[in-house]
């Protein structure tokens, strides 16, 4: 019996019928007691440390708004110590993100965004194509901009702004926003882009709070946006 390999540029047309939810990130770390102080200063949440008393330790945290958490321990991967590189954190604000961490005295790389230059600094050279420029996107598009951090042993996290998806990343009848920061910012962008529709229409949308609603929904799906 044989079959046809699907070729990587070919998507499966198998139909999907199982939820699978993306749930662990395996991170390798050298000192656990390190590691656990420095992703607590981060401010994420500690959901176990589990320690057998002989050859296994495990520590879980999740970010916050995540729905994935990383773990690390003893003996839970063979993975070298700080091998684990490029894992994307994604932000509403990338600014406000690293301003964040920095107040928490972690060092974290300027915000840069894709460009034409080859990168040749010590931050993790290899991510986003070894390209990159100074400063925000200055469209300030989705998946533009980028900062960049590593724990104490090097694994190394990578922030990415995003405040609207491409089309299909999510399902509109399921949209969430995960902190506050998030549902703040997509409300002053659904006010702007009301004020606009107002104009082009001529006369005041009472039914304001449908509008923003579709408006917020369609923005986070990457679907076509009201007018």
């Amino acid at each position: 019996m044989s079959s046809k390999p699907v070729p990587a540029s070919e998507p499966s047309t198998s139909p999907v019928t199982i939820p699978m939810k993306f749930e662990i990130v395996v991170i390798p770390v050298s000192d656990v007691d390190r590691a656990k102080a420095f992703y607590a200063k981060l401010g994420w949440r500690l959901d176990a440390d589990y320690d057998n008393g002989k050859d296994f330790r495990v520590v879980q945290f999740t970010p916050p708004g995540s729905s994935c958490s990383i773990i690390f321990g003893k003996n839970v991967t063979g993975a070298a110590p700080g091998s684990a590189q490029g894992m994307y954190l994604i932000v509403a604000d990338v600014e406000a993100a690293r301003n964040e961490l920095l107040g928490f005295g972690v060092q974290v790389g300027e915000v840069f965004h894709g460009g034409n230059a080859v990168y040749s600094g010590p931050d993790q050279p290899y991510l986003f194509g070894r390209i990159r420029v100074s400063g925000p996107d200055p469209e300030n598009r989705s998946y533009r901009s980028f900062a960049s951090f590593s724990d104490p042993d090097g694994n190394g996290w990578l922030f990415q702004q995003i405040t609207a998806r491409l089309p299909g990343r999510i399902d509109p009848a399921t949209t969430t926003f995960a902190t506050v920061p998030d549902l703040a910012g997509a409300l002053r962008r659904a006010e702007a882009a009301h004020g606009e529709h107002e104009k082009l229409t001529g006369k005041r949308d009472e039914d304001w709070p449908d509008w923003y609603a579709a408006y917020m929904v369609a923005e986070a799906a990457g679907a076509e946006l009201p007018k």
